[in-house]
């Protein structure tokens, strides 16, 4: 699997830097906010990962199964997602939840991943 994972903080430039350093085009990317199942085989770049994972939760969905499936059908996929794991631990239990899901998720996703980036400011930063 050649699948690539990009984390930072919201509006840090992420998707930018991302078509920068790999000169793929915006129209390989899919907002997962805005994703369906039909079209996990098209994809090259998904964007706002972390999205996807809310949606699914509040759906009812299991997210881990659906991202098998992605990463499965997508061996070259590219993966953006906000970090939500630092800063304030929220009250509501659906959001605890879906930062505990989203933080799990992406620690399986960095194992499996050939490279890990963080990006602040725009700026990437190797992790792996």
């Amino acid at each position: 699997m050649n699948m690539e994972l990009y984390i930072g903080g919201c509006a840090q430039g992420k998707l930018n830097y991302v078509l920068k350093q790999t000169g793929i085009g915006r129209d390989k990317v899919i907002d997962a906010a805005e994703i369906s199942e039909n079209e996990m085989e098209e994809m090259r770049i998904i964007n706002h990962f972390h999205m996807l994972i809310r949606n699914l939760l509040r759906q009812g969905k299991d997210p881990e199964d659906l991202v098998k499936a992605i990463t499965a059908k997508n061996r070259e996929l590219i993966i953006i997602s906000d970090e939500v794991g630092n800063g304030i631990v929220p009250m509501e239990a659906e959001e605890r939840e879906y930062r505990e899901r989203l933080g799990r998720i992406l620690c399986r996703l960095a194992e499996e991943a050939v490279k890990v980036e963080r990006i602040i400011c725009g700026i990437g930063q190797r992790i792996k």
